[in-house]
Order: C-alpha cells, then sequence, then structure tokens
C-alpha cells in the first residue's frame, strides 16, 4: 500500500482521444490504479478489477454527490436514482422499477419482435441506408415514446435532449456549454410534462406521477425521474446497435455462426457492449479513505470510472480488442454499471437489442458498412453515420 499516486496532463475529453481513445485508455492503465487527471483534478480508474470494486462499494464511492464532472448538473440531478444514496436510491429505485423488471418486460416482447421484423423488411427492400438514423436511433424511438406515455409535442426533440444529458455529465468545457439551452428546454418540458393528466393513463410515466400525487416520491423531483426513464433509454441504446451492426458487418464470419445458432444473440449484445462501450465514463466521491488496488485514495476526491478502458483491460480479457460472439465471459463487462446503481434500463436496452439482431439473423444473410463517422461527445462512444446493406 502507498500513499503516492501518478499524475498525468492526458485530456480524456480532448477531440482527438474521444475519437480514438483505447491507446489511451491502455496507457491510464498501465500507469497504475489509479491516476491523477491534473487538467480536470480528479483521479481516473482505468482497470477491471478496480471499477468493478469501487462499483461495489457505494459506501465509499458515493453517488449522491453526482456523477457528472461538473457541479451545475450534479445538482439539478439530486435526488434522481442515479444522483442518489440508500436508503433513498432504494426506494426511488424500486418504484421507478416496477415496469422494468423482466417479468414486466415479457409482456412487451412479442411487439417489439413485429417492430423489429418490420423494420429489417424494410430494409432489406431499400437496399442501402443509414445505420444510425434508420435503424439504431429508429427502433427506439419506435418504443421509447409509448412505454411512457409520451404526447405526440416533445418526440422530435428526445435524440437533442438525450445527447445533451449525457454530454453534461462531462466538464463543463465548450460541448457541455453549446448544450445547456437544450437542457434549460428539456427540463421546463419535463416540468410541464409531469402535470397529472398530460401522460396517457397507465403508461410509466403516467405511473410515475401517480406515485408522486400518493406521495411515494417527491412531485419537486418528477421532472429529474422522468430523466431517468428518457434519457437513458435512447443515446445509449443506439450507440450499442450501431456499432452491432459495424461489428457484425466487419466479421461476417461471425455473423454466420450467429446466423446458425440464435442462442449467441445474447453474448453478441454483451460483446458489442464491451468492445465498444456505450457510455465511456461517471464518476464518484469518496465519502472516506479508501485503498483501491495498492493506491490509497483521499476522503472527498472525485473519482471517474472508466467503463470503456476497463471493457478492454488485458488483465481481466483475452484479446480484449478483438470482437469475438462466443467470448465466454463477455457478460462480465461493466458496460452497464454494476452495484447497486447498475442500470436500471438494461432489461429494456437488451429487448430492444435481442429483438433486432434476431430479425437480422433470420432475414439477413449478409451485412455490408462502410467507414463509420465518429460523434465528438463527452460521455457516449457515438457514430453519427455508418453507411450499410443489408442482403436476404
Amino acid at each position: 500500500m502507498t500513499l503516492a499516486f501518478t499524475s498525468s496532463d492526458i485530456d480524456l475529453w480532448s477531440e482527438e482521444v474521444i475519437r480514438s481513445p483505447y491507446e489511451t485508455y491502455r496507457h491510464l492503465r498501465d500507469l497504475g490504479p489509479a491516476v491523477w487527471l491534473e487538467q480536470y483534478q480528479v483521479f481516473v480508474v482505468a482497470r477491471y478489477q478496480d471499477v468493478y470494486d469501487a462499483l461495489h462499494d457505494h459506501e465509499a464511492f458515493s453517488s449522491g454527490s453526482g456523477v457528472a464532472l461538473n457541479e451545475q448538473l450534479n445538482q439539478k440531478m439530486k435526488g434522481s436514482a442515479l444522483v442518489s444514496d440508500p436508503p433513498y436510491h432504494d426506494h426511488v429505485r424500486r418504484v421507478m422499477g416496477k415496469p422494468l423488471t423482466p417479468r414486466a418486460l415479457r409482456e412487451h416482447r412479442d411487439d417489439f419482435q413485429r417492430l423489429a421484423d418490420e423494420l429489417v423488411d424494410h430494409l432489406l427492400e431499400r437496399g442501402s441506408f443509414d445505420a444510425v438514423v434508420d435503424f439504431a436511433q429508429l427502433f427506439p424511438l419506435s418504443v421509447v415514446p409509448d412505454l411512457l406515455g409520451w404526447p405526440s409535442d416533445g418526440r422530435d426533440q428526445f435524440l437533442a435532449w438525450a445527447s445533451a444529458g449525457f454530454n453534461a455529465l462531462g466538464p463543463m468545457n465548450e460541448r457541455a456549454l453549446a448544450d445547456i439551452p437544450v437542457l434549460a428546454g428539456m427540463w421546463a418540458f419535463m416540468a410541464d410534462i409531469v402535470q397529472p393528466g398530460r401522460l396517457r393513463a397507465g403508461s410509466w410515466g403516467a405511473d410515475l406521477v401517480e406515485a408522486a400525487q400518493q406521495g411515494t416520491v417527491s412531485k419537486q423531483l418528477l421532472p429529474a425521474l422522468i430523466g431517468d426513464y428518457l434519457v437513458p433509454s435512447l443515446d445509449t441504446t443506439v450507440s450499442a446497435l450501431t456499432s452491432a451492426m459495424l461489428f457484425l458487418g466487419r466479421h461476417p464470419e461471425q455473423w454466420q455462426a450467429v446466423r446458425a445458432d440464435h442462442s449467441l444473440i445474447p453474448n453478441v449484445l454483451n460483446e458489442v457492449i464491451r468492445l465498444e462501450t456505450p457510455i465511456r465514463a461517471l464518476s464518484r466521491v469518496l465519502t472516506r479513505e479508501r485503498d483501491l488496488g495498492g493506491t490509497v485514495l483521499p476522503a472527498g476526491a472525485r473519482v471517474v470510472l472508466l467503463y470503456g478502458s476497463a471493457n478492454r483491460d488485458e488483465r481481466h480479457w483475452d484479446s480484449p480488442d478483438e470482437f469475438d460472439v462466443k467470448r465466454a465471459n463477455a457478460n462480465s463487462h461493466v458496460g452497464f454499471g454494476h452495484g447497486i446503481h447498475g442500470c436500471i434500463g438494461q432489461g429494456l436496452a437488451r429487448l430492444e437489442g435481442h429483438a433486432l439482431l434476431t430479425a437480422l439473423a433470420t432475414k439477413a444473410e449478409t451485412i455490408e458498412v462502410g467507414e463509420p463517422e465518429y460523434r465528438v461527445h463527452n460521455t457516449i462512444r457515438a457514430i453519427s453515420a455508418l453507411p450499410a446493406a443489408l442482403k436476404a
């Protein structure tokens, strides 16, 4: 154990690192269990086991002080499921999690599969398309608003709101500042949409409003809680679905293995999320001095948990930079987080991904992809455009 730690002038939020991050991640892993980033005055944890251990110690690595790298958003999100600690966190997560249990989600399986089949049939007829706009964005936008009970107004803003919400989780740099007006518009709309009667009766959103009316959750926190449903359900899923199309198109032999054995489909999605983790990182604040991998971190420090690096750590994974649909331990990734703050909506994301991959494996013999264009974003590993074609 040592009180010393390594410092670095690496800028994890530079355009260069965001576009091509993996050598930087490897360098950070090699520097030590935790590295002090001088520019941002935070520690970054890049190795798998250390990230995993931190995620499973919510008492020391607290979310209640926020998971963003700026105080403005941390204060705005306070009281949401993401920015809270037990026992309140457990209470609000139970309320929000009712429609997201495996049993509840099974009710949507047939509808999701029907929609996925229709989408893939349409793309087969088109031949060529943009895998981002016409595939990865289109499907979540066809299911999430209805589940939330959203009216027709505001739906055209969903993607911009989701992107702005995640951008603001990083440092308050030019990208985050540019999205502040978008976020302001989102919060104003959220405050209006949670008024009784605005969301369709019986929907996820209306049930949450009803819980506030009954005093189960705070009415003042409703905009943040509705945001907990909306924002994570879009950008992260879009990222994973686009990456799935990219990797399966680049590895035709593995695509044929999936077509021959549909039981591989859950593992395909796990491997995609491992290799191109949608959320690069989130942070925590230490409530006490904590030894992590032999390095002691001081109480009060903000610690960035670098999921995208942990999921490629050669200390945990064999051939970590390779795509392998049969990887035995693909499901041990931390792409959905872990511990009590594991993504509450991951069941929904898996249901969407499995439906689309099943439709593709059933109907498309070949997937062809061009070169991806990557979006420069503070938090999401995102492709902005990907030419693709399917053949029956």
